[in-house]
């Protein structure tokens, strides 16, 4: 059974950046659906959406919805980007393993593919 942790570091300014993460969103899904260990982690930029997707008129929520449960988000980015007081009233786990940021090398230890967007 693979184990995979997708990345999202892309931003809310460009519209490619809306594609990237529906893509990380679509292909977290497709590991769920198989039942597969899957890690989501919003860091750097990415963890403004976090609060975006979280919004239920967003068009993308119902997709952010079916995968919410294996959400990560970077601590010090989510502070960074000032996002944390959002981040905050969402149930998503925040991660701060490594000097304030989600630990890749832990994760790549315990056989994690990464994937990035």
């Amino acid at each position: 059974m693979p184990k995979t942790a997708i990345i999202v570091l892309a931003g809310t300014e460009a519209p490619s950046d809306l594609g990237r993460v529906v893509n990380a969103l679509q292909t977290a899904k497709e590991f769920d659906d198989h039942g597969d260990e899957v890690e989501l982690i919003f860091d750097g930029a990415g963890t403004q959406w976090v609060p975006e997707l979280a919004d239920e008129d967003h068009d993308y929520h119902a997709l952010y919805d079916a995968v919410e449960q294996h959400a990560q988000v970077c601590s010090y980015c989510a502070d960074a980007y000032d996002v944390d007081d959002e981040v905050e009233d969402e149930p998503v786990e925040e991660a701060a393993e490594f000097e304030g940021h989600p630990s890749v090398r832990s994760l790549v230890a315990d056989g994690y593919e990464i994937i990035t967007y």
